[in-house]
């Protein structure tokens, strides 16, 4: 079985390495190739990946290249984890915006939209690729925004599925609190990558008793902590949100907060700078600590679950993926893609019924539904009206004199990437 991983590059990659080796039954890898053109990252990475891999025992064979449609040619499934303009773009992502008086972040909001416009094109002229030199690969898609890039590849006819780390990480801690293994843990998870909320816990599977009445009743305080909202809030909805609704649920206290401390994109580049020398160290054999506070927590898990569902590892299983919608939520169009639980097998992903949302939930997930439509055309077609219409359809913005601003700023910022602007 062959894989490859676009981004390869990334300081994310040791995670993703060390589930494959760990998790070797589950997924088979014969070859796992890394494509990235940064060749000094990809070196220092490469060898790291084959200092874990012969540490844990593993068999397959890693290489490196920056020759991309080389690097998938006869790949069985591509794992897309890229970033257009690396740490650089997050910055200004994460600063401009707040500006305006809005949230500055990566995935939602005004940055949100720069960082849909710039990589939606790039991965879906990667996609193509893959579709020429390996066209029965499954595409993995870990590249934010999650839900608009995963929209625009499906609209394209690319056999794709959408990954989160968010469930897991949910279903994770969850376990640990109800002191359960994971796999007795199903979350009623619904709705649109980065907003979604906890409707239900169930052990032992969909049809389970629900549990989320408990561990709000005794965790209240260690799950509100974690999202930091306040344990008032969570008990009065019965629910978990996402800890992305909290730039929804607290926007102005968020902007207020962002103001007052360094950029997560700072700490990254920073944090990125010191794992990149541990990697250099040729005794390293393990993904470091450190990794852990990068982000991307049980991503290797779930990329692996999902890879092994693609491929026929151990047949179908039942876990949250970002596919499309085809009536799961029936006030959204088939064509939006939505995260929630699916069955997935080699066919793909198959969305569950899912629970009735409320109408407090889903209103806002119509929202940026409806958003994502645009932002997805701004991305597909360019133009500085487009990017002002989605601007002013996004719930974090919404006016018009804040939309005038933010399209401004978003278009000087982005020039390099945008050969439109």
């Amino acid at each position: 079985m062959k894989l490859a991983v676009v981004g390869g590059g990334s300081t994310y990659t040791p995670e993703l390495v060390d589930g494959f080796a760990r998790l070797r039954d589950t997924l088979p890898v014969s070859e796992l190739v890394l494509i990235d053109p940064a060749a000094d990252r990809l070196g220092l990475i490469g060898g790291l990946a084959r200092r874990i891999f012969s540490r844990q025992g593993h068999p397959g064979r890693i290489t490196t290249t920056a020759d991309l449609d080389a690097g998938v040619a006869g790949a069985d499934a591509v794992l897309i984890q890229l970033r257009v303009g690396g740490q650089a773009a997050r910055l200004q992502d994460e600063t401009w915006p707040l500006e305006c008086g809005c949230v500055g972040q990566e995935t939602t909001g005004a940055g949100g939209l720069a960082k849909a416009l710039r990589t939606v094109p790039v991965v879906l002229d990667i996609a193509e690729r893959v579709r020429r030199a390996a066209p029965d690969a499954w595409i993995i898609d870990f590249t934010n925004p999650v839900g608009i890039v995963t929209r625009a590849l499906l609209q394209a006819g690319h056999k794709a599925v959408g990954l989160c780390n968010v469930a897991i990480g949910f279903q994770r801690k969850f376990a640990a609190l109800l002191d359960v293994t994971p796999a007795e843990v199903h979350l009623d998870h619904v709705g649109l990558n980065h907003l979604t909320w906890e409707l239900g816990v169930r052990l032992g599977g969909p049809q389970g008793p629900d549990v989320l009445p408990r561990l709000l009743a005794e965790h209240g305080d260690a799950v509100a902590a974690d999202l930091r909202m306040p344990r008032a809030v969570l008990d009065r909805l019965g629910v978990v949100p996402s800890y992305y609704l909290r730039y929804f649920l607290a926007h102005d206290e968020v902007v207020r907060e962002l103001g007052e401390k360094p950029s997560r994109a700072a700490e990254v580049a920073a944090m990125e700078r010191e794992l990149l020398a541990l990697y250099a160290d040729p005794a390293l054999d393990e993904k470091p600590e450190l990794l852990a506070r990068r982000g991307g927590a049980f991503y290797s898990e779930a990329a692996v679950d999902l890879a092994a569902a693609l491929l026929g590892g151990g047949g179908p299983s039942v876990q949250v993926v970002n596919a499309r919608n085809d009536g799961t939520l029936p006030f959204l169009p088939d064509d939006a893609v939505v995260e929630v639980q699916a069955r997935v097998d080699g066919s793909g992903p198959v969305p569950l019924p899912a629970p009735r949302l409320d109408p407090l939930y889903a209103g806002l997930v119509a929202h940026v539904g409806a958003y994502e439509d645009l932002a997805l055309d701004a991305a597909l077609r360019g133009g500085r009206d487009r990017v002002f219409r989605a601007l002013l359809a996004h719930p974090l913005v919404g006016q018009f004199d804040l939309a005038e601003g933010l399209t401004d700023r978003l278009l000087a910022h982005n020039k390099e990437h945008l050969p439109w602007a």
